[in-house]
């Protein structure tokens, strides 16, 4: 029996150990916010934090999970007011939205890290995290906007 937190509440699981946390998420803790891209932890849209630090749900065991907190899009804020979350909506960082809350979950993880990044931190830690629709200058700009916002 494996026992650990999401968004602050306590999960269990006993099912195989192999199970994906961004499964588990989405299917038996009915969490749609992670999304699956791509299963290999290439692109990202599956981010979500463990202890605080992103990490991709997709290759992540549950087994591994035992003690852990896990914070989902879904937790990241109460009331959607997290100042990323902030940031990407007053500057329309979404287009077709499916890889934002990954997006946003790396973003956050990265600012709670380096609170002031520059343009080379941004690309550093964003790089993993794949948009088809190419709105990479309105993330860099809401992530900065973030910082700057935290930081006054």
């Amino acid at each position: 029996m494996v026992e650990f937190s999401v968004n602050g509440t306590k999960h269990s699981f006993d099912g195989d150990p192999e199970t994906p946390l961004l499964w588990y998420l989405r299917d038996l803790a009915g969490m749609p916010g992670t999304k699956f891209g791509c299963g290999l932890g290439l692109c990202g849209a599956c981010t979500v934090h463990l202890d605080g630090v992103a990490t991709r749900s997709c290759q992540t065991w549950v087994s591994d999970l035992d003690g852990v907190e896990v914070t989902t899009i879904e937790g990241l804020s109460e009331d959607g007011n997290h100042p990323v979350q902030v940031a990407w909506r007053e500057l329309n960082v979404a287009q077709c939205g499916y890889c934002q809350p990954g997006q946003i979950m790396q973003a956050a993880s990265l600012l709670s890290e380096t609170p002031d990044p520059s343009d080379e931190d941004i690309n550093a830690s964003m790089s993993g995290n794949i948009c088809r629709c190419g709105t990479y200058p309105r993330i860099r700009a809401a992530i900065k906007l973030a910082a700057e916002r935290a930081g006054q």
